[in-house]
């Protein structure tokens, strides 16, 4: 696995734990269809939440939220709709979050969870 992907699936894990221990329960993680992948569906009290998370080691290119884009946003709110029907759920109060995750080499993790960011 590439260093890059490596870290992904490392801020992956982070996010998930950081959302568990904020009370919301993980429902699916690493959800592909044709057009992507959602990275964590939870839910959080009544609201279904999906959640992109996104790793980086600096800020050079930017904070990691930013890296989520109006199109991969649009891509996000389809593959949510995709899979809301794909587990037969009716429409239900949902929230779009950013997990941004900044991991610097040799440091702790720190994380920004932004809810309805999108």
């Amino acid at each position: 696995m590439s260093a890059h992907l490596a870290l992904g699936t490392a801020g992956e894990s982070v996010a998930t734990g950081y959302l568990q221990r904020a009370g919301m329960r993980i429902i699916a993680r690493n959800w592909r269809c044709p057009i992507g992948e959602l990275d964590i569906v939870a839910a959080d009290g009544r609201e279904l939440v999906f959640c992109e998370v996104k790793t980086r080691r600096s800020t050079a290119y930017g904070l990691p939220a930013e890296a989520v884009t109006p199109g991969k946003a649009g891509r996000i709110r389809a593959m949510a709709v995709r899979w809301r029907h794909d587990h037969g759920i009716p429409p239900c109060p949902t929230r779009f979050d950013i997990v941004a995750v900044l991991w610097p080499r040799g440091a702790a993790p720190t994380v920004r969870h932004l809810v309805g960011a999108f």
